[in-house]
């Protein structure tokens, strides 16, 4: 891992201090799932603001990271302009943070960021393999309404909605609830995609368990 890192940095970068951007893959990681935040990052670590965004910008060419952007579809409502970045590589995110077990895992503060990168990596991973780039988004308004994914399919959207538990309930819906009302013919078919086993239809909406995400079409 130390000589991926020092190779890609190098070359790349030209960093002089290796331990520091490490500190700074660290902080990133424990951000995933996360809008980015240049000038928050750069402070933590002690870098600038223009260090710290040439940092990201080898990781996202390297393809450890992925800048999810928003979509700017208004609904009449002012919406989050900023990207959230995701870690590739779930592998890699959770030898960054220290799991080294399952159990570690199921009760570690970041399990929900992690699943919902997990899944992302996995559609993304589904959509560049069949030769086209990227409709995927996240959408926010600056109240905090959100919706983990929107898939633009050119003439409607479908909202994927992810939830690391193993059981859902009411509120798991909310969101998605809210969405659509603003939507209205622009959105169709939504998606909550849990850590669960078992299949779902629940007012309207398709309840996909984690096991089954590979086995549907919703990124075509």
């Amino acid at each position: 891992m130390r000589t991926y890192l020092e190779r890609d940095v190098r070359q790349l970068i030209k960093v002089q201090d290796l331990g520091t951007f490490q500190r700074f893959l660290k902080l990133c990681v424990g951000r995933t799932g996360q809008l980015l935040n240049l000038s928050s990052l750069a402070n933590d670590v002690g870098i600038t603001h223009n260090t710290a965004k040439a940092w990201v910008s080898v990781l996202e060419a390297s393809y450890i990271v992925y800048l999810l952007p928003p979509h700017h579809q208004n609904f009449n409502k002012r919406l989050i302009k900023t990207p959230k970045l995701y870690f590739l590589d779930t592998g890699l995110a959770t030898w960054l943070l220290g799991i080294q077990a399952p159990e570690q895992l199921s009760a570690h503060v970041q399990r929900g960021a992690l699943f919902e990168t997990w899944v992302i990596s996995e559609l993304l991973e589904a959509h560049y393999n069949t030769g086209e780039t990227s409709n995927l988004y996240f959408w926010r308004d600056r109240s905090g309404h959100e919706v983990d994914l929107l898939i633009d399919h050119g003439t409607h959207l479908s909202p994927p909605e992810i939830k690391s538990g193993k059981t859902i309930n009411k509120d798991c819906f909310k969101e998605l609830v809210f969405w659509k009302n603003l939507a209205g013919e622009t959105g169709e078919k939504a998606w909550l995609i849990y850590g669960g086993d078992s299949r779902q239809i629940r007012s309207d909406v398709t309840v996909l368990p984690w096991h089954e995400i590979n086995s549907e079409k919703i990124v075509i």
